[in-house]
């Protein structure tokens, strides 16, 4: 146990004989607080930022794919005018187009991915910096996750104080 609660308990009933009232040993307790993470990380200036730029990266790649969708259409179209040898041959050219068209999902995918981990995990490091630094500020000695609480008291919610600390850090 914290020296603190062990202090309190010890001097709950010295302070009851003495004719003080528990309320004066609660000054004790720990100060403790929780932060809805999942709110603070969507309400972020910089996730928003963020999903845009995702967002128009995505359809960057979409716009490259639907070329290759395209091209491979455009081969087909003519491979159905051709002879038994064309066809063979635009055949390959087909499924070269295809290859390729599988390759470019593919490393569109895993480059977009790769860049949400990165941003999402620099996110996440920001967001722990300032609780971290919040809760020394303002004197506390507990701020929990809120997901991770199976009772917690509206009271002793700061997420809003984050989240505006945050975003000022982040406009700086």
């Amino acid at each position: 146990m914290n020296k603190h609660v062990i202090k309190l308990f010890l001097l709950i009933p010295v302070l009851t004989v003495l004719g003080v009232s528990a309320t004066a040993a609660s000054a004790y307790a720990e100060k403790i607080g929780y932060v809805d993470v999942a709110k603070v990380f969507d309400k972020f200036e910089k996730t928003k930022k963020f999903d845009k730029e995702l967002s128009e990266a995505g359809k960057q790649k979409q716009q490259g794919r639907d070329t290759l969708v395209l091209e491979v259409r455009r081969l087909k179209d003519e491979m159905a005018l051709l002879s038994d040898q064309g066809k063979e041959e635009k055949q390959k050219l087909v499924d070269q187009k295809m290859r390729e068209l599988q390759d470019y999902d593919r490393d569109a995918q895993r480059e977009l991915l790769e860049k949400r981990e990165g941003v999402m995990r620099e996110i996440f490091k920001d967001i722990d910096e300032v609780i971290r630094d919040f809760g020394k500020q303002k004197g506390y000695d507990f701020i929990f996750n809120e997901r991770l609480m199976l009772f917690r008291n509206e009271k002793y919610d700061v997420t809003e104080q984050v989240l505006t600390e945050l975003n000022a850090r982040y406009k700086k």
